[in-house]
C-alpha cells in the first residue's frame, strides 16, 4: 500500500518528466523549423520543392513546423527514458544518434512511397534532412545538457 508521501513524489517526478519532454520538445521543434525556414527561402531548394509538389510557403512551413515538434518529442522521450543505454559520450553525441536515426527510418519509409524515383528522392530528400536533424539533435543535446546542470537531486 502506498502511502500520501510516495504518492505525491510520483506525481512530481511524473510533473518534472512532463515538463522537461515538453520544453525539449519545443526546442527541438523550433530549431527544426528555423532550419527549414532558411532552407525553403534559399535559392537551392527550387528544385526540392518541385520534386516533392510543394507549391505553397505557407504549407511547407506549418508541415515542418508539425513534423519537426513530433519528431523532436519522439527524440526527447527516447533521449529522457532510456539515456543510459544510447552510445555516446556526451548528451549531444546521444541526441545526434538518436536524431540522424529518426532520419534514416524516415527516409526509408520514404523511399517507399514512390519506389519508380526512390533513388532521386532519398538523395535529394537527404541532403535537405541532414541541416534540419543535426539542428533538431544539437538543440535538444544542449538543452538536455542545460537543463542537467539546474538539477539537483
Amino acid at each position: 500500500m502506498q502511502n500520501s508521501v510516495t504518492s505525491k513524489r510520483k506525481v512530481q517526478a511524473t510533473s518534472q518528466f512532463s515538463k522537461r519532454l515538453l520544453l525539449l520538445a519545443a526546442a527541438g521543434g523550433a530549431a527544426f523549423w528555423i532550419t527549414d525556414f532558411i532552407i525553403v527561402v534559399s535559392p537551392i531548394s527550387a528544385e526540392y520543392k518541385a520534386a516533392f509538389s510543394i507549391s505553397s510557403l505557407p504549407v511547407a512551413l506549418v508541415g515542418a513546423l508539425i513534423g519537426g515538434l513530433v519528431i523532436a518529442f519522439c527524440i526527447s522521450f527516447f533521449l529522457c527514458r532510456v539515456f543510459d543505454r544510447i552510445p555516446g559520450r556526451n548528451t549531444i553525441q546521444k541526441a545526434l544518434i538518436l536524431s540522424f536515426s529518426a532520419m534514416a527510418i524516415i527516409e526509408i519509409f520514404s523511399a517507399f512511397a514512390d519506389p519508380a524515383h526512390a533513388s532521386t528522392y532519398l538523395l535529394l530528400d537527404t541532403g535537405m534532412n541532414v541541416p534540419r536533424f543535426l539542428a533538431l539533435g544539437w538543440t535538444i543535446g544542449f538543452v538536455f545538457d542545460k537543463q542537467k546542470r539546474m538539477v539537483v537531486i
